[in-house]
């Protein structure tokens, strides 16, 4: 019995600590993103670079303007496991756009935050360098107006979603 105690205590432990991990980011973040704080957790509390890619858009891909001839797209946990649109809350999107040569050029990343731009898909939008200096973020008219062709996917471009 003891034992079967001390099991439930490390397990019911270990999930609180998972939940509060996914809530710290959302409270650090929602509803006042903060690039800088991003930025943090996708380098160094969840490198983006141990994340997935979409199973239909692997590795190095072919890219157009406004980003680069080149980008590698990862995503989170909660992005890979969204089975349809829209996302869930707390989906991260990580380009990395890539010159001819490739050479990162910058990086490009979409932030599914609740209630942060409804009329928008709830994107927070981030372009950096590749040293993490913000150059433009928030709720990116042209990002938004080009993306928004793909509304019904979610504002995603390279990764189809199987429809019901």
């Amino acid at each position: 019995m003891k034992k079967l105690l001390m099991s439930c205590t490390f397990l019911g432990g270990a999930l609180l600590l998972l939940t509060g991990m996914t809530s710290s980011l959302n409270n650090q973040l929602s509803p006042k993103v903060d690039p800088a704080v991003l930025w943090e957790h996708i380098t160094k509390v969840s490198p983006y670079t141990r994340w997935s890619f979409w199973p239909d858009h692997e590795g190095f891909q072919p890219g157009k303007a406004p980003h680069a001839p080149l980008h590698r797209i990862y995503v989170n946990g909660v992005a890979l496991g969204s089975s349809r649109p829209p996302l869930r809350y707390g989906a991260i999107v990580v380009k990395e756009n890539y010159s001819k040569d490739r050479e990162l050029r910058s990086l490009t990343v979409m932030y599914k935050v609740q209630g942060y731009n409804p009329s928008g898909g709830d994107w927070f939008w981030v372009k950096y360098t590749p040293d993490g200096r913000a150059e433009r973020f928030g709720r990116l008219a042209d990002c938004i107006r080009c993306h928004s062709s793909r509304a019904e996917n979610d504002y995603l471009f390279v990764h189809e979603f199987e429809r019901p």
